[in-house]
């Protein structure tokens, strides 16, 4: 059996000779991590779903641009997390809402073993902070960080990505790691 970057190859190759079937395995693929790499970045499933259609949209119409040796994880994730960077600057100018956030606790208080409300609340408090403290991260940093603990690439396919070393890519997890505990710390200590 290939491996999914002779597969990736094949079927781009095919889908330059004009062969759509290409297209719907690369989606099927594709698509879920990409799109968990999205909603990671901008939590929020709605701007997730479009930014990774607009995605695909951008592979095919740019097929022919890509060169036969193009890595297409490193060229996905690299295209996607430009477009979450756009977006994510958008947000912040014309701010809104996610109902994404809004999500209800999932505890059943008739049953003991369960934790019950307070403590649930904390955990989605603690969870919504560390969400906020990601988001704040520079670009680079925030990309280096959801490419290797959500989708669990190695660093030399982060780097391929992100266009940096192996080394970089450790250089900005260190980088990153260290603002989260400063922001947490920040957090824990006027929880106190």
């Amino acid at each position: 059996m290939k491996s999914e970057p002779e597969n990736d190859r094949d079927d781009l190759a095919r889908l330059r000779r004009g062969d759509e079937e290409a297209l719907a395995r690369l989606i099927g693929r594709w698509e879920r991590p990409l799109f968990a790499f999205a909603w990671r970045y901008l939590q929020n499933s709605a701007d997730a779903r479009d930014l990774v259609a607009e995605l695909f949209v951008r592979l095919y119409q740019q097929r022919q641009r890509l060169r036969e040796d193009t890595r297409l994880s490193a060229w996905l994730f690299t295209s996607l997390s430009n477009l979450c960077h756009n977006q994510a600057r958008w947000r912040r100018r014309h701010p809104a809402l996610s109902l994404d956030l809004a999500a209800t606790p999932d505890w059943e208080p008739a049953d003991p073993s369960q934790p019950g409300p307070a403590v649930a609340i904390d955990r989605d408090e603690d969870l919504a902070t560390l969400a906020a403290a990601i988001d704040r991260l520079p670009h680079d940093l925030k990309v280096t960080l959801l490419l290797h603990y959500y989708q669990g690439l190695s660093h030399r396919e982060i780097g391929a990505a992100a266009g940096c070393s192996e080394r970089g890519v450790e250089s900005r997890l260190y980088r990153a790691r260290q603002q989260l505990r400063a922001a947490l710390a920040c957090y824990r200590s006027g929880r106190k």
